[in-house]
């Protein structure tokens, strides 16, 4: 069963093309790594599929299914760790936080401001919000970025417990996160044509 796919999908970038007939189909149960030098597109390519901004060409199917965790924590600070939680199980109409609390080793820290936390605490709550989401599809871009080695293993678990449930993932990292059934996808061969130069007759 098909959950996300893109079909001769184009993006841009400021209006500027960065990726052009990317295609892919990610199934219950499957990862898909994009890999790519800085720069070639793949954040660009996980914002326009998880619907935060329009392609320019091709189209998505299963958006409405998509968590998006991105560079950004989407944390409020003056909320605390349990806080948090519990608004964006609010947002998704979801309840329950005591797994996410879990999965991240977060119980402890519930009563805290998230405003007073370290960058590793601050990035595991930020991927907490993937599992009171209740969307079967995460899209993540480096969800790594800030963790510790420990972190990065509560975080590979938390994300094959997600495929073992029938879930899937897209993510965009450089870290080998030991996954089961995953596929990969490099995004260099469809970075768009460099435009052409606009020349004014009046300097010719």
């Amino acid at each position: 069963m098909s959950l996300l796919s893109a079909s001769a999908l184009s993006v841009s970038r400021g209006g500027v093309p960065v990726l052009d007939g990317v295609s892919f189909t990610l199934g219950a149960g499957r990862a898909l790594v994009l890999r790519g030098p800085n720069g070639a597109g793949k954040t660009t390519l996980l914002r326009t599929v998880a619907g935060l901004q329009p392609p320019t060409a091709g189209a998505v199917d299963g958006t409405d299914r998509v968590a998006y965790a991105g560079h950004a924590d989407g944390l409020k600070a003056m909320l605390s760790v349990s806080e948090n939680l519990t608004f964006w199980a609010a947002v998704f109409a979801t309840r329950g936080i005591d797994a996410a609390l879990d999965a991240f080793e977060l119980r402890e820290l519930a009563d805290r401001p998230a405003g007073t936390l370290s960058a590793g605490q601050k990035r595991r709550l930020g991927l907490a919000r993937l599992l009171v989401t209740g969307r079967p599809v995460w899209v993540l871009d480096e969800p790594t970025v800030s963790l510790d080695t420990a972190s990065v293993a509560l975080f590979a678990e938390a994300v094959r417990r997600h495929l073992g449930q029938g879930g899937a993932a897209l993510v965009a990292t450089h870290i080998d996160l030991g996954l089961p059934e995953t596929d990969t996808l490099d995004v260099t061969p469809f970075r768009a044509a460099p435009r052409a130069a606009v020349q004014d007759e009046a300097f010719l």
